[in-house]
């Protein structure tokens, strides 16, 4: 992004307790620097960043934790908060080669189902020696068509510089998204603010002082790999996100700020903050971290394998099609070529992409892009960052690989697909249809566009008409770098019914605003 350096809930009093009580210590006033655990300490470990779930499906998941020290990580799951007749999962050896973080994989579990856990650690040298358990709960994917499915989307947070303010109580849009009691989050990227930096205070516009938390790891760009992983811990510092991750697992991609702000493969960079000007350096730096500290299944913690373009399957009315939009892609250029088979995802994802959609069952097709397709995102003066590059005729660059897929989704005639994204910095909803555009061979189809979740607000962005957007809302600051104090943050909201298969989409604001609602008919090509 160019402008931007930047059914009825179940009982859950228990499991927050316990994951409030684990994660006390981590409740820090602003200006407390802290620091990565030391590698011996005594005492028994400390799950104190909490815990967190991912990639959940009617079957299986994954577990994730950290400790204070090496530990012996053990999950224990249950139909009831009682945790009779538990079950019981042997997990990882926490340490120093994942910076104390390790995620213990789930299977065989019951679909449709509220599970309970919680996440021992033990001394490796004395299995007797735990500490305090942590507890959290997740809900299964469903095996019938008709339990009805909800879950939340966003991205962008901690970034430009509005980081945790404990004089507004921190992430409070968090506790506002757990409130909802959503079957799953869809994180959309910029997860971090690699290359933002926050400080102690920041003097708004009118006069006031924003304060943050700060940390060492965030007193500069992150270079390091242990300055990536600080800056992945740092958003665990806040409370609002620990009880969240405690009761809603997660699905998570990222974007360029995970790294440095628009990033591309083989970029050598012209930045005196850094000392690597190598990008590859720092993106494989950061993808360890990123790896470490979220439960990704395509991911192992550690870095050296896996991708993170997946489908996260939620039963047979919901697929979830991750891209990645940033390992594979071409470098920011103008964006005028006639031929481009590299494109933004790469030919090996987009021949993945297609093959999935063809083979997927789900009533709900949702494509979970981490850039937009149809907005201007300009990175410098003649360059693109995103898709559109501002041309509104016949597709170039980046857009004739776009085009190979809506014309494959038109062609094999998938039903049910929309795009959710985040990166913007702002809430909108697109509607593109060939009527409009002048690429003409695909189906209408709905791009949904929300965020920032803790991160700065900014302007709306010029639409690029080659595939037709309409920009049937938008709800953006009107100044740059609008802090959540001015703008509130945004996330969205996706409803399936699952009588009709209707599909409820509302793009919110934190304090219950409704800002747009739309209502999708299930069975369709294009809508």
């Amino acid at each position: 992004m160019s402008y931007r350096s930047r059914s009825s809930a179940p009982n859950r009093r228990t499991v927050l307790k316990g994951s409030l009580a684990a994660s006390a210590g981590l409740a820090l006033p602003a200006g407390l620097v802290t620091a990565a655990p030391a590698l011996a300490l005594a005492g028994r470990p400390n799950a104190g960043w909490g815990v967190q779930a991912g990639d959940i499906t009617a079957s299986s998941g994954l577990i994730w934790a950290r400790s204070d020290r090496p530990a012996r990580m053990t999950v224990e799951t249950s139909a009831t908060e009682s945790f009779r007749r538990a079950r019981t999962w042997r997990g990882p050896l926490l340490g120093p080669g994942t910076d104390f973080t390790g995620t213990t994989q789930l299977r065989g579990l019951p679909p449709g189902e509220q599970i309970h856990y919680r996440v021992t650690l033990a001394d490796p040298d004395d299995p007797r020696r735990t500490g305090r358990p942590v507890y959290g709960t997740f809900r299964t994917a469903p095996a019938s068509r008709h339990r009805d499915v909800r879950f939340l989307w966003s991205g962008d947070i901690a970034g430009q510089g509005w980081g945790i303010n404990p004089d507004l109580g921190g992430f409070t849009v968090y506790d506002e998204m757990r409130r909802l009691d959503p079957d799953f989050f869809l994180s959309s990227g910029d997860n971090i603010y690699a290359d933002g930096v926050i400080l102690p205070s920041v003097t708004l516009p009118d006069g006031r002082i924003w304060r943050n938390v700060t940390t060492v790891e965030k007193s500069k760009v992150a270079e390091t790999l242990d300055e990536y992983r600080g800056n992945f811990r740092y958003n665990l510092l806040d409370d609002n996100v620990r009880r969240f991750n405690a009761q809603v697992p997660s699905i998570v991609q990222w974007d360029d700020h995970e790294v440095r702000n628009n990033w591309y493969p083989g970029q050598i960079l012209d930045d005196a903050r850094y000392t690597e000007k190598n990008i590859d350096v720092l993106a494989a730096r950061s993808m360890r971290a990123f790896s470490e500290y979220f439960p990704i299944s395509t991911l192992r913690p550690g870095g050296r394998e896996g991708r993170v373009q997946r489908v996260v399957r939620h039963g047979p009315l919901l697929d979830v099609f991750v891209l990645d939009m940033r390992t594979y892609r071409d470098a920011n250029s103008p964006g005028r070529q006639a031929d481009d088979t590299v494109g933004i995802l790469g030919a090996e994802q987009l021949e993945w992409l297609k093959r999935e959609l063809a083979r997927s069952r789900a009533v709900w097709k949702v494509i979970a892009a981490d850039m937009p397709l149809g907005l201007v995102v300009t990175d410098g003066p003649t360059n693109f960052e995103a898709v559109a590059q501002g041309d509104p005729s016949a597709p170039l660059g980046r857009e004739l690989q776009i085009a190979e897929l809506l014309r494959f989704i038109k062609h094999r005639r998938i039903t049910g697909t929309l795009w959710l994204t985040a990166d913007v910095h702002y809430t909108a909803a697109q509607h593109y249809d060939p009527a409009r555009a002048a690429f003409k061979d695909f189906a209408p189809f709905w791009e949904f566009v929300s965020g920032p979740l803790a991160a700065g607000g900014f302007p709306a962005n010029k639409l690029d008409g080659t595939f037709g957007p309409d920009q049937v809302f938008v709800h953006a600051p009107a100044q740059a770098n609008a802090s959540p104090m001015e703008t509130p943050p945004n996330f969205g909201e996706i409803e399936i019914d699952g009588g009709s298969g209707e599909l409820t989409v509302r793009l919110r604001a934190e304090g219950g605003s409704v800002l747009f609602t739309k209502v999708l008919r299930p069975g369709l090509v294009g809508q």
